[in-house]
């Protein structure tokens, strides 16, 4: 018994999204190509903005960081899933599987901070636009990045470390299709009222305060657009400012809703459809919420595909 609890100690199943053998092959195929398009929207995002020297400006420089969060995102999360698939290994050390929720946990709390600091930056730009390069310096875009990664990778320290003292015992397989700290919990024979605890107060402190800040900075933006006398501009600040709403909402409104509910309404199967938008489906949309629909980064973008289309173009 003692040899059988220390191989649980020491070793996870992760069962993907479905056990059934059938729909192997399709989840591979679909999310392989959505990890593909996530790869190569935000890497193309990254890659005009750093070529551009009319990109040079603290809002793009946000979408740059974005990028890179959600590459991190899907990266420690999608691998070990389509390996699951292509494979068939569902088994994951005790010691990467912490590692995995390390990381992909401070991804998206870095990101709960960086989207606020985002909306205060249309905030500026929109409500205080004669103020904007005083109070948006490059030194204000360094700050409020590097605190955003600080707080985000701070914030899940506690939890990393409260999930590693807990023992497991009975099942070892994560219904999940990676190491969700829901899904640990419930393999726990330890009491897990502390980590419960700790992750409604982060809850709470990480994610709705910035959640607050940036829906008022939203709530601002909104109404200083309605004073816009022309029909026009009000229409394309609006097309903007929604777009970012319905994306920011959609990404707080999944990871909230998970992590701050009642353990006892917990639903693991439900955990998963909503895993699959935060860690999968935003990250994959966002290069096209938020930069892709933007007028400089389109008119750069057929500049760069220009230049590449004329330089592998033979002279007549």
């Amino acid at each position: 018994m003692e040899t059988l609890n220390e191989t649980f100690l020491t070793q996870f199943m992760i069962l993907g999204l479905s056990q059934n053998l059938q729909l192997q092959l399709p989840i591979f195929i679909v999310f392989s190509l959505m990890y593909l398009m996530t790869l190569l929207g935000n890497f193309v995002i990254i890659t005009i903005i750093f070529t551009d020297s009319h990109l040079q400006n603290p809002m793009y420089y946000f979408f740059t960081i974005l990028s890179f969060l959600d590459i991190g995102l899907t990266t420690v999360t999608i691998p070990k899933m389509l390996s699951i698939c292509s494979t068939g290994d569902k088994s994951i050390k005790f010691s990467p599987c912490i590692v995995q929720f390390y990381c992909c946990f401070s991804f998206l709390s870095t990101e709960f901070f960086l989207l606020s600091g985002m909306a205060y930056d249309r905030y500026i730009a929109i409500c205080n636009p004669l103020r904007y390069r005083v109070m948006m310096n490059n030194r204000a875009v360094i700050l409020l990045a590097v605190a955003s990664w600080m707080l985000g990778f701070l914030d899940t320290i506690p939890h990393a470390i409260l999930i590693s003292n807990l023992s497991f015992c009975g099942s070892n397989e994560i219904n999940h299709f990676f190491c969700d700290l829901t899904a640990l919990l419930k393999l726990s024979c330890t009491d897990t009222y502390l980590i419960n605890i700790a992750t409604f107060a982060a809850g709470v402190v990480i994610g709705l305060g910035p959640f607050m800040l940036t829906m008022t900075s939203y709530g601002l933006i909104i109404s200083n657009i309605m004073k816009i006398p022309s029909t026009t501009g009000r229409k394309k600040a609006f097309s903007t400012c929604s777009a970012h709403l319905i994306a920011v909402l959609l990404f707080y409104g999944t990871e909230l809703g998970v992590y701050m509910r009642p353990t006892s309404g917990a639903s693991l199967e439900q955990d998963k459809i909503f895993a699959v938008l935060y860690t999968i489906v935003i990250p994959m949309l966002n290069p096209f919420v938020y930069s892709l629909r933007n007028k400089d980064v389109k008119t750069a973008l057929i500049k760069i595909g220009g230049r590449l289309f004329y330089k592998d173009t033979p002279p007549h």
